[in-house]
C-alpha cells in the first residue's frame, strides 16, 4: 500500500512539472511570435564581414530614452550551433525627443571568465533607411555565424545596436549574457531532452509498480493454506454428508446383526 501511494505521488509530481514546462514554452513562443511581428519593414539590410568594425572615434554611449531588448526565437536555451546561422531579434523603444536612425547591429564573443579575451568578432549587419520615430517600438533581425572551429562550451555574447540622432552616433548594449556553443548536428532541443527524461522516468515508475505487484502476488501465494487429503478426512466428510439417509441406517442395522 505504501509503495502504491509513493508511486502515485511521484507520478503526479512529474505530470505537474510537465504541464508547467509546457505552459512556459507556450508562453515563450507567443512572446517571440509577437516580437517577430513587429520587425521593421522597408529597412534595407547590408551584411558586412565578421572582421569589419563599426566606425567611431571612441566608445559610444546610449542615448537618453532609448531602451533595447533581445529575443532568441524558438531558442529559449540560447543554443548556438558552430558553423550554422543563428538568428535573434533586437527590440528598440524610442522614448527620446527625436527620430533615430538605426545604423548597424554587431556582436562579439568572449571567454566567460575574462571579457578582455575575444573568442570571435561576429557579423556586422548594416541597416539602411531604418528610422524609428518618437514613442515607437521596432524590432530588427540579426543573424550571425560562429566559427565551426570554435571549441564547444559556454561563452559570453555581447551585442550592440548602433544608431544616430541628429547625425550623432550612439550605441546600446542589447545583450550581455551566456550562450552555449555546440557542435553542428549534435543539437537537441530543450523540449526533446525534457520529453526523453520524462519518458525514462515514467518507464522507471512502471517498472517499480510491476515489481511491487509481483511481490504482493508472491506473498499471497505463500500464505495460502495447504489442503491435505487423506483417507480419514475423506471418510469423515462422507459420513457427515450421508448422515440421516437410508444408507446410514442400513449400515447401522447390519452392524447390530453382526
Amino acid at each position: 500500500m505504501a509503495t502504491r501511494v509513493w508511486l502515485t505521488a511521484l507520478l503526479l509530481a512529474f505530470l505537474l512539472a510537465a504541464s508547467t514546462f509546457t505552459a512556459r514554452v507556450a508562453r515563450a513562443d507567443s512572446e517571440e511570435d509577437a516580437a517577430a511581428a513587429e520587425v521593421v519593414e522597408g529597412a534595407d539590410l547590408g551584411i558586412v564581414g565578421d572582421d569589419t568594425q563599426v566606425s567611431s572615434d571612441g566608445p559610444l554611449s546610449p542615448a537618453s530614452g532609448v531602451e533595447t531588448v533581445v529575443v532568441f526565437p524558438k531558442n529559449a536555451g540560447k543554443i548556438v550551433p558552430a558553423g550554422e546561422e543563428t538568428e535573434l531579434l533586437v527590440g528598440l523603444q524610442n522614448d527620446g525627443e527625436s527620430t533615430l536612425n538605426v545604423v548597424a547591429v554587431h556582436s562579439t564573443l568572449h571567454l566567460p571568465f575574462d571579457h578582455r579575451m575575444y573568442g570571435q568578432n561576429l557579423t556586422v549587419q548594416n541597416f539602411f533607411n531604418a528610422s524609428v520615430p518618437v514613442s515607437v517600438q521596432a524590432t530588427f533581425p540579426y543573424k550571425f555565424v560562429v566559427s565551426k572551429f570554435l571549441q564547444p562550451g559556454a561563452y559570453d555574447l555581447v551585442g550592440y545596436i548602433v544608431y544616430e540622432i541628429d547625425q550623432h552616433p550612439y550605441q546600446n548594449v542589447f545583450y550581455n549574457g551566456t550562450v552555449e556553443v555546440v557542435e553542428a548536428g549534435g543539437l537537441l532541443s530543450v523540449e526533446s531532452v525534457f520529453l526523453i527524461t520524462l519518458g525514462i522516468a515514467l518507464l522507471g515508475l512502471f517498472g517499480l509498480w510491476a515489481y511491487g505487484q509481483v511481490q504482493q502476488f508472491s506473498k499471497k501465494t505463500k500464505k495460502a493454506p495447504k489442503v491435505e487429503l487423506g483417507t480419514g478426512t475423506t471418510d469423515a466428510n462422507i459420513d457427515e454428508w450421508l448422515e440421516g439417509t437410508s444408507f446410514v441406517q442400513r449400515s447401522k442395522s447390519k452392524k447390530k446383526q453382526t
